[in-house]
């Protein structure tokens, strides 16, 4: 099935920047034609209403006061044509606006996403995961406010410049109060603006800390219902949510005073310019139909000063939600990509990132670890094994570079180093003891090669998982839930052990890959392992006697260190310290 290309999408190197204004600035040029566009009928919806005072002031002198017939239904017909122009500008402004709005937005979902991807476990180190949650279910969206506004915004502004325009040719002094009166009324908006945008910061702030201690309460529900935990996790969310509520309420305040000087100053103001513009009317100044205008003039500008004033608050919030993003856009990945090729074997790192090039023979470089001394040979079915499983399981993480920090693990003549990430997990897949399955389809969830059947069905039977697909409500395409909760722990394991196979990576480390299955079903993934690994290198972290007995080579680690290696019969045989590992208290 075609890809379809979405016309405004991100380029796949787009870097934006990490502050908060040069941010909304990168999202501007990316889609300053729907703005421009926005404008185009923001100006004409907003001035086809402003203008319509005019013409009914027309209407009135040189109609209705002239006793003009003529003159009366040509004003009339104007004011027809304002109405059709507004109606038909006012859906176009919208449908822009909304453009606007969804653009930005995506966009700062994309940019978000991209880089939670690319920091991967580095950005929790730095963050909480409820503030990363916070920030990409909530800001993101928050940040294209200011985009909804901008077309209506364009439109205040001409609208107003017009506006002053013709007061200033119809009376000198309402046209001053007019130019200067507006400006100023702005200008007083600052007093509230700067507590609005540091309040809506705190109130953020609290926020994203009350998500976080949810999410880490509920990655630790067990534990605390293990120690009796509970109340002192009930007493700390009360009072995260208490300063949440206190900090919503100090915004409200704020927010609340903005609202109203939003319906107060533009209404102060038409009182104004209505009083002036009636006493030069008495004063015969001006005509009764210019009065009319004024006072239409007058009563049109709150929509002016309020798009103006609405305007600076979706600015300060977009401002304030960009900050947030722009924290996780500067996280940095515990490893960054290098531009350098290097060669793994007899392939460069070049090479090794292109689709379907993590095939078998890649795997020609022996994967030595420094730190322990493991060196895996390839195209071996390898076993490492320990009386402290964790030492075995950090080893596994090294192979795979899946931990923190330069560990000088090298595959041939290359560093893993000195390789870009994305072509390490290409090809050397570590499947870890405890696998996490997510929402979704299945087929999804395994990620199963479009019309790879055979692959499908060999991987399935190699992780005797076949059973698993049949108790599945729609198999393959059925849904499972979030960590595959209404799997037993054993089916997990045989799904992500299938999963791991269907990626047929140059390098496979299974951790602990049957520590939750019965010795029926281990016996028969031992034995089908080798056989659907044949020729490709597999390292297996177990201390299983069935799955160490199907191994070319066995490496005991003690202490961190390998210390002997050997078949699965001679180290039993010969070496007390395996024995006591493996056989676990069943020596005669």
């Amino acid at each position: 099935m075609p890809t379809l290309s979405w016309p405004y999408a991100l380029e796949a190197d787009a870097t934006p920047p990490t502050d908060a204004d040069r941010l909304l600035l990168w999202l501007v040029r990316r889609q300053w034609r729907t703005i421009v566009a926005g404008a185009a009928f923001g100006i004409p919806w907003m001035l086809s209403i402003a203008l319509v005072p005019a013409s009914i002031g027309k209407a009135i002198d040189d109609g209705i006061v002239a006793r003009d017939g003529r003159a009366l239904l040509f004003w009339a017909g104007v004011i027809l044509a304002m109405g059709l122009v507004s109606a038909a500008t006012t859906n176009l402004r919208h449908w822009f606006a909304v453009s606007n709005w969804l653009f930005a937005s995506f966009r700062s979902a994309i940019v978000t996403d991209r880089a939670i991807r690319r920091t991967g476990p580095a950005l929790t180190r730095e963050k909480p995961a409820g503030e990363v949650l916070t920030a990409y279910a909530n800001d993101f969206w928050r940040m294209g406010m200011v985009f909804d506004v901008s077309a209506r915004f364009a439109g205040a502004i001409a609208s107003f410049t017009v506006v002053s325009i013709i007061l200033l040719s119809g009376s000198l002094t309402l046209g001053l109060v007019m130019l200067i009166g507006g400006p100023l009324l702005l200008a007083s908006l600052s007093l509230v603006m700067r507590p609005l945008q540091k309040r809506q910061a705190a109130q953020r702030e609290e926020a994203g800390r009350l998500t976080a201690l949810g999410a880490d309460t509920v990655t630790g529900l067990r534990v605390l219902r293990g120690v009796g935990g509970e109340e002192n996790f009930l007493t700390r969310y009360a009072g995260q949510s208490g300063r949440v509520r206190s900090a919503g309420v100090r915004l409200a305040g704020v927010q609340a005073v903005l609202d109203a000087a939003q319906v107060l100053l533009p209404g102060v103001f038409v009182v104004v310019v209505t009083g002036l513009g009636a006493h030069l009317a008495v004063a015969g100044d001006i005509s009764p139909g210019q009065l009319v205008a004024f006072y239409g003039y007058t009563a049109f500008l709150t929509m002016p000063l309020r798009t103006a004033t609405e305007f600076v608050n979706k600015l300060i919030t977009s401002r304030v939600m960009a900050k947030r993003v722009a924290s996780i856009l500067e996280a940095q990945p515990d490893h960054p990509k290098t531009a350098t090729d290097c060669p793994v074997g007899t392939a460069s790192a070049s090479e090794l990132s292109q689709p379907g090039n993590q095939s078998r023979d890649r795997g020609s470089g022996v994967l030595t670890d420094p730190v322990s001394g493991v060196q895996i040979q390839p195209g071996e079915l390898t076993a490492l094994v320990s009386a402290r499983p964790e030492e075995t399981a950090e080893i596994a993480a090294r192979l795979g570079r899946t931990v923190p920090g330069r560990h000088g693990v090298t595959w041939g003549d290359a560093s893993l180093d000195d390789l870009p990430i994305d072509v390490v997990r290409a090809n050397i897949v570590v499947s870890e003891a405890d696998p996490h399955l997510f929402s979704g389809p299945l087929r999804r969830e395994l990620g199963v090669p479009t019309g790879d059947d055979e692959a499908l069905l060999a991987a399935l039977h190699t992780a005797d998982a076949a059973d698993v697909i049949d108790s599945i409500d729609g198999g393959l395409d059925g849904e499972i839930e979030e960590r595959g909760r209404s799997l037993s722990g054993g089916q997990r394991q045989r799904l992500a052990l299938t999963r791991a196979l269907l990626r047929d990576p140059a390098v496979l480390v299974l951790v602990e890959p049957t520590s939750a299955v019965d010795a029926h079903t281990e016996a028969r993934i031992a034995e089908r392992i080798p056989k659907h690994r044949n020729g490709s290198t597999t390292v297996i972290v177990t201390a299983s006697p069935l799955v160490l007995d199907r191994a070319d080579r066995i490496l005991v680690v003690e202490d961190g260190k390998v210390t002997t290696h050997g078949t699965h019969r001679d180290l039993v045989r010969n070496n007390p310290a395996y024995r006591r590992i493996v056989l676990r208290g069943e020596e005669d």
